[in-house]
C-alpha cells in the first residue's frame, strides 16, 4: 500500500466515522425524546431516567436498591430519589428483604406492571410503524451492528 492509498483510507476512515457521528447524534436526540413521550405513558409526573429502572425491576421482580442501582450504573442517592417518586407515584413497592431484615426489596406494583406494560405495548407498535417496509434481513443487520456497537 503507498502513502497515498494510505491518506485515502484515513480520510475515508474519517468521513464514516463523521457521518456514524452524525446519525447517532440524531438516534440519541430522538430516543431522548420517545423516552419522554414513553414515561409520560407510564405516569405524567414520572422522569424519563425512572422508566429504565421499572424495566429493570420487570426483568428480575425484586431488588435491592443498591443491587437496582449498580445494574443500571447509576450512584445509589440518583436511584434512590426515582424509586422514592415511583413509589409515590405507586408505581413501585419496598418490603423488609427476607435475607436481611435490615435492607428493603423494591418490586413493581401491580399498577406499575400495568402501566408499564402499555407503554412497552405503544413503543413497541411504533417501532412497527416505523420499520414496516424494511426486510427481516435489514432487521436483523441492524440489531446485530447495534449489538456490536454496545459491545464495543
Amino acid at each position: 500500500m503507498t502513502g497515498q492509498d494510505s491518506a485515502r483510507q484515513d480520510e475515508d476512515f474519517q468521513s464514516a466515522i463523521d457521518s456514524l457521528e452524525q446519525q447517532l447524534s440524531m438516534l440519541w436526540r430522538r430516543a431522548r425524546a420517545n423516552s419522554h413521550r414513553v414515561a409520560r405513558e407510564v405516569h405524567p409526573d414520572m422522569e424519563p431516567a425512572a422508566y429504565g429502572l421499572l424495566t429493570v425491576l420487570q426483568r428480575e421482580k425484586s431488588m435491592r436498591l443498591t443491587d437496582l442501582a449498580a445494574s443500571i450504573g447509576v450512584g445509589k442517592p440518583s436511584v434512590s430519589r426515582q424509586v422514592a417518586m415511583l413509589e409515590q407515584l405507586g408505581l413501585v413497592s419496598k418490603e423488609t428483604d427476607p435475607s436481611d431484615g435490615r435492607a428493603q426489596s423494591i418490586s413493581l406494583t401491580e399498577l406499575g406492571l400495568q402501566k408499564l406494560k402499555s407503554a412497552q405495548s405503544a413503543r413497541r407498535s411504533a417501532f412497527v410503524s416505523r420499520l414496516e417496509d424494511w426486510s427481516v434481513k435489514d432487521l436483523n443487520s441492524l440489531a446485530g451492528l447495534l449489538d456490536r456497537l454496545n459491545r464495543s
